[in-house]
Order: C-alpha cells, then sequence, then structure tokens
C-alpha cells in the first residue's frame, strides 16, 4: 500500500512547504555551481563587440578557449544586454526562463492546466526544480527555453487549426541557434509547406539582417565557426549526450559512421512523425522532432535535454504515468557525471551515455499518435469515419467525429502528469511526488569543474 497524499488545504500545504525546502536545500547546494558560464559568454561577446570594438567571435571568457558559437543573429537578438551590468542580465535571463517555462506549461497542458489547482501546479514547481536539465538551463543562463516556447507556439496552432500563422516561431528559432531547423523539415514531412516556407522566409531574413548588421562576423560564421566542434566543446566530453558524442566516446572518429546512424535517426523520425501528424497529433510529432534533434546534433550538452519535456507531456496524455516517472527520476539524478573521469567500459558505454539511451527509447517508442479517448482529428479520420455509406450512418456519425471537443485542443504536459501524482482521485499515479530528490545524495557535480559543459580537459583520476 502506497501512502496517501493529504486532501485538506493544511496538509497539502505543509507537504508543500516541505518539499519547497528540500528542493531550495538542494538546488542551492549542488547544481547552481555553473556560475552562469553561458551568459557570460553571451554578455562578453555583445560588450565586446559593441562598447570596445572587437569582433563577436573573438571574444573568450577569461581563463578558458570558449566564446560565441550561435549564429550571428544570435547577437542582434542579445543586443539589449549592451545596456545592462552583468548581474541585471543574469537576472533579466533567470525572468525570461521562468517565463518562457511558464508558457511552455501553458502550451502543453492546454485547457487541462485549470483541473490541477495550486497544489498540483506547486507540486510541478518543486518537480521541475530537480530536472537536471532544466536546472542546468537556469544556471547556466542558456536559451533553449526561449527557443523551445517559440517552437511549441507554431505547434499550437498548428493543433487548433490556426496554422496561417504556423512558421515564424520555428523560423525565429532556427536563425537563433541551427537545431530548431528540423521542425522544418517537419512542416515538410508533414505537408505543411506554406508553414515551411514562412519558417524558411523568417529563418532566411534574419540571416540576412545579421549579415547587414555585422557582414563580417556573418561571413566568418558560416564559412569557418560553424564547421570548428572544438569551439564548442570536446565531442567526448560526457555533458554530450548525443549519438557522435557516443560514439566519440567509444573512440569511433569515422564521420561515416555517424552519418549512418544520423540518416537511420532521421528515418524512424520521418515514419513516426508522419504517422503522428496524420492522426492529428502535433504534440507527439514535435515531441518526436525534439527527441530527433537532439540525437543527430554533433553536440547535444545536457542542459539542451529541456527539448524532451514535451515527450513526457505525451507519456501523460497515454497514461504511461510510471514510465513517465521512471525516466524524468533518472533525468534527475545527474547519473552521467559517475562516468566523468572514464567513460570507458561497458558500464561506461552504458551509464556514461544514459540520457542518450533515454532519448534513443523515446524516439523509438513513444506513444505518439493516440489522442485522449480515442479521438483521432484531422482530415484523414473525419474521411474514414464518413465513408460508410450505411443508411443509418446519420445517427451514429455525429457522435464519432464530435466526441469531446475540447479533448484534441491541447494534451497533458509532462508537468501536469507528475500533478496527477498528488490527485488522490487518479488510478495509477505515482504515489511519492518527491522520489526524484532521492538521488540527491550523489553527488558528481559537486565542483564546478564537473558542472561546466565546457571543461577542457578532464582532472587527473
Amino acid at each position: 500500500m502506497t501512502p496517501a497524499l493529504p486532501r485538506t488545504d493544511r496538509g497539502r500545504l505543509l507537504l508543500v512547504l516541505a518539499l519547497a525546502t528540500l528542493v531550495t536545500v538542494f538546488t542551492a547546494t549542488v547544481p547552481l555551481l555553473r556560475d552562469w558560464f553561458d551568459l557570460r559568454v553571451y554578455y562578453g561577446s555583445i560588450d565586446t563587440w559593441v562598447h570596445h570594438g572587437g569582433r563577436i567571435y573573438d571574444y573568450r571568457v577569461p581563463g578558458t578557449a570558449y566564446g560565441f558559437t550561435y549564429p550571428p543573429f544570435a547577437a542582434v537578438a542579445m543586443l539589449p544586454m549592451a545596456l545592462l551590468g552583468l548581474h541585471t542580465a543574469i537576472a533579466a535571463a533567470l525572468l525570461l526562463n521562468l517565463a518562457a517555462l511558464a508558457v511552455i506549461l501553458r502550451l502543453l497542458t492546454g485547457p487541462d492546466r485549470r483541473r490541477h489547482g495550486w497544489f498540483g501546479w506547486a507540486l510541478t514547481a518543486c518537480l521541475l526544480a530537480l530536472f537536471e536539465p532544466l536546472r542546468d538551463t537556469l544556471s547556466f543562463g542558456q536559451v533553449n527555453l526561449l527557443l523551445l516556447a517559440l517552437v511549441l507556439t507554431d505547434a499550437t496552432l498548428l493543433t487548433t487549426g490556426r496554422g496561417r500563422l504556423a512558421g515564424v516561431g520555428i523560423g525565429l528559432a532556427a536563425a537563433i541557434k541551427l537545431t530548431p531547423a528540423l521542425f522544418i523539415g517537419l512542416l515538410l514531412v508533414a505537408g505543411r509547406r506554406r508553414a515551411a516556407v514562412v519558417a524558411t522566409a523568417v529563418a532566411l531574413g534574419a540571416t540576412a539582417l545579421a549579415a547587414w548588421v555585422d557582414p563580417d562576423a556573418s561571413r566568418f560564421y558560416w564559412t569557418e565557426a560553424l564547421w570548428d566542434t572544438n569551439r564548442v566543446g570536446r565531442l567526448d566530453y560526457v555533458s554530450n549526450q548525443s549519438v557522435q558524442g557516443v560514439l566519440a566516446r567509444l573512440g569511433e572518429p569515422d564521420r561515416a559512421v555517424w552519418a549512418l546512424a544520423v540518416l537511420l535517426i532521421l528515418g524512424v523520425w520521418a515514419v513516426r512523425a508522419r504517422r503522428a501528424v496524420a492522426a492529428g497529433d502535433w504534440t507527439g510529432a514535435f515531441a518526436l522532432t525534439a527527441l530527433a534533434a537532439c540525437l543527430v546534433s554533433p553536440i547535444t550538452w545536457v542542459h539542451h535535454l529541456v527539448w524532451l519535456l514535451p515527450s513526457f507531456a505525451v507519456l501523460v496524455r497515454a497514461g504511461r504515468l510510471r514510465v513517465a516517472g521512471a525516466l524524468y527520476a533518472v533525468l534527475c539524478t545527474s547519473v552521467v557525471w559517475l562516468w566523468f573521469d572514464d567513460a570507458s567500459g561497458v558500464d561506461g558505454f552504458l551509464g556514461g551515455n544514459t540520457y542518450a539511451w533515454i532519448t534513443l527509447g523515446l524516439l523509438l517508442w513513444l506513444p505518439s499518435g493516440q489522442l485522449r479517448r480515442g479521438r483521432r482529428t484531422g482530415s484523414r479520420s473525419t474521411r474514414t469515419t464518413t465513408a460508410a455509406p450505411v443508411p443509418a450512418a446519420p445517427a451514429i456519425i455525429p457522435a464519432s467525429v464530435h466526441t469531446d471537443p475540447c479533448s484534441s485542443s491541447g494534451p497533458a504536459a509532462a508537468a501536469a502528469g507528475v500533478v496527477a501524482a498528488g490527485r488522490a482521485d487518479v488510478p495509477g499515479a505515482p504515489s511519492e511526488p518527491t522520489a526524484s530528490t532521492l538521488p540527491a545524495d550523489l553527488k558528481p557535480q559537486s565542483s564546478s569543474e564537473r558542472a561546466s559543459s565546457y571543461t577542457a580537459d578532464p582532472p587527473p583520476s
């Protein structure tokens, strides 16, 4: 028997306060050791460019070999930082990331967000604070939450039948960082050519604007910086949880092997994403695309895995709460850092690539295309339903076609599924909302050296 969660408001408040205290202690002592590294890269590059006449891609964080690695439009978008001091920029970045997270949860939960109340959302906040990719994104000062919010805005437009406006978010995200460009491929796979054209036009327009603002920076990026992975970090560094990272840790430098793996992954993605779209499951299709992008990108640091959040929304919507809870708990443990010094051997292959295996497993088995209550949306299912020339069909068709008009407007988010653990009336829900705090006893990131994705060389064993 699992203990029931409190049913009274007082009991719930005490539980939330206890969890918030534990989470605060944990986040204050373990994960906040990144020293806003990525944000300092952005800020230093913009400050050098605007105030000191330097070039964007020449700046290096003092004491490191790392500088700006994004396309030039990202620097143009970050120009407002030139008006701020570093500490103000850090505060602004934190607020922007929290706002983006709120938008992401709103987009993923849709109308269901009103069902969970303050208790459910308080539990969600506590659990999200433990999610390693998310806490790393916040403490590095990264931009992936902002990009995910842009991309999911387009997913919501397509889901709710407002596809005429879709593509702008994807285009902007692709102009800031190249990985989201795969979502343009999703639009093509889905046959949404207009949205694909809009996204491409926005991305090219933003890139052209950056070229007009700083032609030399654009020329250098597209001809040199883009192809130099050493500017980003070591491929075999344990934080790199992409297929390229797995191969690099195996000592396999052959790019042909990586290219073959990428083609296989993209093939699986295209088939599964097309099926999801055919079922009217845009959230599932976008989740699959995010998974594929993380796998095929040459470098996918742990904090980039915030792109897995839509996959948890799909798992919850499909009723796979135990699977979602187990995978989420693993992604809270920082387990891959146990192989920080040495990822060789069978244990290193399996354990040091844990997050990559989770991403690959979700790409292969995510239950996409399974809308709640068996409802299928889109023209394909409508044609299938209305095609039967049965005389009595008019009395039956409305019930099958128009079942629950709200059910397709927005699947439940992963966080909302975690919230379901706090609802006593949800069968099969996890009984311990704080289970993901258990691995906090492992402290593989107890030094700033291990916490940074940009460590050039690991300390001697």
